[in-house]
Order: structure tokens, then C-alpha cells, then sequence
């Protein structure tokens, strides 16, 4: 399985890590993904879900 979030679907960005000597080289940054028991079933969720899920319930 994928390093997605289950519920709103955001993955990893991918951007450039930079040398001292300013050289590019692609990167990824990966989300906090949790396992969290969501409606009596186990998702992999990212924390900013976690986050809204707690406020709007």
C-alpha cells in the first residue's frame, strides 16, 4: 500500500535538496501518516486529518 491518506487522498510532494554548492536533487517529503479505528475501521490517515476529524465530531 501507498503512503496515502485514506480519507483526503494527499500523498507525498516532491521538491529539491540543495548542496552547499547549490546543487539540485530531487527529494521527496513524505506525510505523517497514523493507523487510526475511524467508524470500527483501521485507516491510514495523516495527522492534519486527524487534526479536523477531532474538531468537526
Amino acid at each position: 500500500m501507498s503512503r496515502v491518506c485514506e480519507v483526503c487522498e494527499r500523498g507525498a510532494g516532491k521538491g529539491n535538496k540543495r548542496s552547499h554548492s547549490n546543487v539540485a536533487t530531487l527529494r521527496k517529503f513524505g506525510i505523517n501518516l497514523q493507523t487510526k479505528k475511524i467508524d470500527g475501521e483501521r485507516l491510514k490517515v495523516c495527522t492534519r486529518c486527524i487534526k479536523t476529524l477531532s474538531k468537526t465530531k
